[in-house]
């Protein structure tokens, strides 16, 4: 079925056989042992055998095709003896599992891009994964804290390396993920927290060049949503004007069973806006954000601009501080599980990288004294009213000092056990 032949002036090996479409064909092995190219011409039979009677291959060629090398088994599969392998070379694999993911939205694909990039500046495109260690890993990570980046930045893209490897591990390319010990956790940081004060919105919504800009500000600042993706999902359908409440898509969260989308109120900083771009609206428009739905277009350089005319210095992290600021006004006055609700995210998250400490709450605990949790003895009398035997751990000397008033029964303070 196969044969084995050598070139006299090189000394090259080749095995030659007729495939199943009655093609012949020929794998080249180059130099190698006469006894080393008899052992491949067995596989390569058993290989052959398996493919033309559409049956599995048995379990020891299977192992023998796990093992196999880059180059021979590319060169089994240019013959069509097997499927081709994921390249291992760094550039050509990431390519390889970045098109592999159909789920991608574009934004989490220009992340994965920007990752990629500092991969290939620092290892090469043409880098074998499997030479890649830990500490190359740590030596990665190093690089990009030295280009500048910051720590949350850099923790972003250990991230998503953590997927192309584990990708890679799942692929049974790799044996581990040599990225796998990266810190990727992004961390609150307090000092990128700006709150932006109703007088300062008011001053950015008078320079904003038009209605539909002020309303892409409105709902950032008023209506605490994500900045671009959620202004350019809401369609006019979006709008419940009769309950006044509005649903937001979420194109961020939409993977999570039940979060594709949520109810916000139609707040009254709102109203307005949102009654400007109705009136000015086209019939039969569907989009509520028109004119800056182009990819090209950067929200965030243009805020820039208008709060430089408004008079103001750009904060940290524009878009996301506002629903910062959004998030812990409304804290002020309604339950978390109704905010984290309206804002579409947790209450852990909230706490770690959106409610802020604002100068008025220091005022306000200058001027407001605290109430005390007991400011009399009524509730400490009413609870040993209600339960006598906890007086012992509530009644105190003129000194703080507890002190032990209870009366233990003759059987002490486990009830007495029946029958013993």
């Amino acid at each position: 079925m196969a044969s084995i032949s050598t070139e006299k002036k090189t000394g090259r090996r080749k095995i030659q056989f007729t495939d199943a479409n009655r093609k012949r064909q020929t794998v080249r092995l180059g130099k190698i042992p006469k006894r080393d190219a008899e052992s491949i011409r067995i596989r390569v039979e058993a290989l052959l055998a398996a493919q033309i009677s559409k049956q599995p291959i048995d379990a020891e060629t299977a192992r023998w095709v796990a093992g196999l090398d880059d180059v021979l088994a590319e060169r089994l599969a240019n013959v069509g003896l097997l499927g081709r392998r994921d390249s291992v070379l760094l550039a050509d694999f990431i390519d390889a599992y970045a098109e592999s993911r159909t789920d991608l939205k574009p934004r989490t694909r220009i992340k994965f891009n920007a990752t990629r990039e500092y991969l290939v500046a620092f290892f090469g495109a043409d880098h074998n994964i499997r030479d890649i260690t830990a500490g190359h890993a740590d030596d990665w990570r190093l690089f990009l804290l030295e280009k500048g980046l910051a720590e949350n930045t850099v923790r972003k893209h250990a991230q998503i390396v953590k997927q192309f490897f584990t990708a890679a591990v799942r692929r049974k390319l790799i044996d581990c993920n040599p990225f796998e010990d990266l810190k990727s956790t992004v961390q609150a940081n307090p000092e990128r927290f700006h709150f932006v004060s109703r007088s300062d919105a008011e001053k950015i919504l008078a320079k904003c060049p038009d209605a539909e800009w002020r309303l892409i500000f409105a709902l950032s600042r008023f209506g605490g949503l994500r900045c671009p993706s959620e202004h350019l999902a809401l369609t006019w359908d979006c709008i419940d004007w009769e309950n006044e409440r509005i649903r937001i898509p979420s194109q961020k969260t939409e993977h999570h069973a039940g979060h594709a989308s949520r109810i916000i109120p139609i707040f009254p900083e709102l109203r307005p806006h949102l009654d400007a771009m109705f009136d000015l609206a086209p019939e039969g428009t569907v989009y509520i954000i028109n004119r800056y739905r182009d990819t090209n277009v950067n929200l965030r350089t243009q805020l820039i601009r208008i709060i430089e005319k408004a008079g103001l210095e750009r904060w940290p992290k524009l878009f996301h501080n506002l629903r910062s600021t959004r998030e812990t006004e409304l804290a002020e006055e309604y339950p978390m599980h109704v905010i984290c609700s309206w804002i579409g995210n947790s209450k852990a998250i909230a706490a770690k990288h959106y409610l802020q400490v604002t100068d008025e709450h220091f005022e306000k605990a200058t001027q407001n004294p605290t109430q005390p949790v007991h400011d009399n003895g009524d509730s400490e009398r009413q609870a040993q009213q209600q339960s006598p035997e906890l007086s012992a751990f509530s009644d105190a000397d003129n000194s703080g000092q507890l002190v032990t008033s209870v009366q233990v029964a003759e059987e002490g303070l486990e009830p007495p056990t029946r029958g013993l």
